[in-house]
């Protein structure tokens, strides 16, 4: 899987998103407001670095895109492993992170690797970090520190080289206050901290974002390709954006199913309209 753009071009795309995990939310970013731009500076720096890296954002601001991008960029020679940890079993986690041995659990005739071992020699994105059970946190801490795991049921530790990119959607600081998350591994992590900002804190990044979808649904949908009109980019960029790039992907398609015309209209955005 590979993106069309490096950092050094205003676009990133997940081309192959079609055949591509559920988890991706946000199918494209471009760096065009000023905030984007110092973000992909940042991630310039951050990706050739050993670093762990923490990426902090809402829901639909293109978390995993970034990180998708930070394993491309660090020339890893392993692969990018992508785990949602609200996703990961409370009574099996230990083994789904770190692997188990054959025997270690009835039924398992054979060993497995876990995800951390598949990420030998690449990236481990773990997807809202914070829904990583506490206990595991720890030994998280301890694999990456040591650059070792040890599976259920073995009795010697393995040595990894995984780079951990992890993400959040919450205030991790407030977390940690509340005891639900472990202090050394948020510290850990902070070094390497860049934020996505929400859309609406990137109002440059609106209307080239809004015409990157109008291309790829009109292609999809075999249609000529409408202008925005001034008064539907004005719709645009005065909304909120609560459902970040995402919502602004659904919000350009809903548009050219209901419009067959040469210009998108504001009535043809499923917006408020404070014209209407």
């Amino acid at each position: 899987m590979t993106f069309q753009n490096p950092f050094g071009q205003p676009l990133l795309t997940f081309p192959e998103l079609d055949k591509s995990p559920l988890s991706i939310r946000a199918k494209a970013l471009v760096f065009i407001d000023p905030r984007s731009q110092q973000l992909r500076q940042d991630l310039e720096r951050l990706a050739p670095l050993p670093l762990p890296v923490l990426i902090r954002g809402e829901t639909g601001t293109g978390k995993e895109l970034l990180a998708r991008q930070i394993h491309r960029a660090s020339d890893r020679s392993g692969l990018f492993v992508s785990v949602n940890c609200a996703a990961i079993s409370p009574t099996y986690a230990d083994a789904e992170l770190f692997g188990y041995s054959a025997g270690a659990h009835s039924g398992t005739a054979s060993s497995r690797a876990g995800w951390f071992g598949s990420a030998n020699g690449g990236t481990l994105y773990l997807d809202e970090i914070a829904d990583l059970p506490l206990e595991i946190q720890g030994k998280l801490l301890a694999a990456l520190e040591n650059r070792e795991v040890t599976r259920v049921g073995a009795q010697q530790p393995q040595p990894v080289d995984v780079r951990l990119v992890a993400a959040t959607s919450i205030d991790l600081a407030r977390v940690v206050k509340a005891g639900r998350f472990n202090e050394r591994l948020y510290q850990y992590l902070r070094e390497g901290a860049p934020g996505t900002a929400p859309l609406r804190e990137r109002r440059g990044d609106i209307l080239p974002l809004a015409e990157y979808f109008v291309g790829i649904y009109t292609a999809r949908l075999q249609r000529s390709v409408p202008l925005i009109s001034d008064a539907a980019q004005q719709v645009l960029e005065a909304h909120a954006w609560p459902g970040n790039t995402r919502e602004l992907e659904n919000v350009i398609h809903f548009a050219l199913l209901v419009n067959d015309s040469e210009e998108i209209q504001p009535e043809d955005l499923d917006l408020p309209n404070p014209a209407r």
